[in-house]
């Protein structure tokens, strides 16, 4: 289960899905990039927009700078590949490795609890606005006296209370 934490930080959110990075992939796997990329675009049919996507130049040069990768010499030079869920399932086909079967079972597993945790704590945000929605109201009146008390200029010209030197 120690895998599972390692698996979570390399799940991103890009264009609004869960994904992995075919680099990341390609480290779990202990492969080379190229040979994971290669493996897919032989088998490019099984894996349809909604499973593996090219990343775009601005959305690799926005992730770039969190990888410390350069665009030089040793350094990435093509544009990762978005693995979804589905796509890293196919992944598992396509490599057809008992490390790729042992490592997707760990990635599934990751993504499940991601899953779960997202709506758990949706749920929790939803009772929250729930809770504000009821109890705002009854405080109002506390907001306002709170509010009053902030405003600056209400308080300069008050008339000073307690021991006055000359």
């Amino acid at each position: 289960m120690e895998i599972i934490p390692s698996i979570q930080r390399r799940i991103y959110e890009i264009r609004g899905q869960k994904v992995m990075l075919d680099f990341d992939l390609a480290e779990l796997y202990e492969t080379e990039t190229k040979y994971l990329k290669r493996a897919v675009r032989t088998n490019i049919n099984r894996f349809p927009p909604d499973f593996m996507f090219e990343l775009t130049k601005a959305e690799w040069e926005a992730l770039r700078c969190n990888f410390s990768t350069s665009n030089k010499r040793g350094g990435t030079r093509y544009l990762a590949f978005a693995f979804t869920e589905q796509g890293v399932a196919m992944l598992s086909a396509v490599l057809n490795s008992q490390k790729a079967i042992d490592v997707n079972i760990s990635i599934m597993r990751a993504f499940v609890f991601i899953r779960q945790y997202a709506l758990s704590h949706k749920d929790l945000t939803d009772k929250l606005k729930k809770l504000e929605r009821k109890y705002n109201k009854q405080f109002k009146d506390v907001y306002d006296a709170i509010n009053y008390l902030l405003q600056k200029d209400k308080w300069e010209h008050r008339e000073r209370i307690g021991f006055k030197s000359k």
